[in-house]
């Protein structure tokens, strides 16, 4: 079970990112092979949704910006 409040769409984690763009957040899933992968994937030009502490754990351990 997840709890709502943690997770976190492409708009966040640009923001999260100081990505420019929340289309960024897939450029860095190619790039980083470790990045964490959405808990939900409703499909090609649908929502996906990642747990925002992880992505925030990732991109502290890469020195990424969060």
């Amino acid at each position: 079970m997840v709890n709502t409040d943690e997770l976190a769409d492409a708009h966040e984690l640009a923001r999260l990112l100081s990505l420019a763009q929340p289309n960024s957040v897939s450029t860095y899933q190619h790039r980083y092979g470790d990045m964490p992968r959405p808990v939900l994937d409703l499909g090609p030009g649908r929502p996906k949704l990642w747990l925002r502490g992880e992505v925030i754990e990732w991109a502290s351990r890469r020195q990424l910006r969060a």
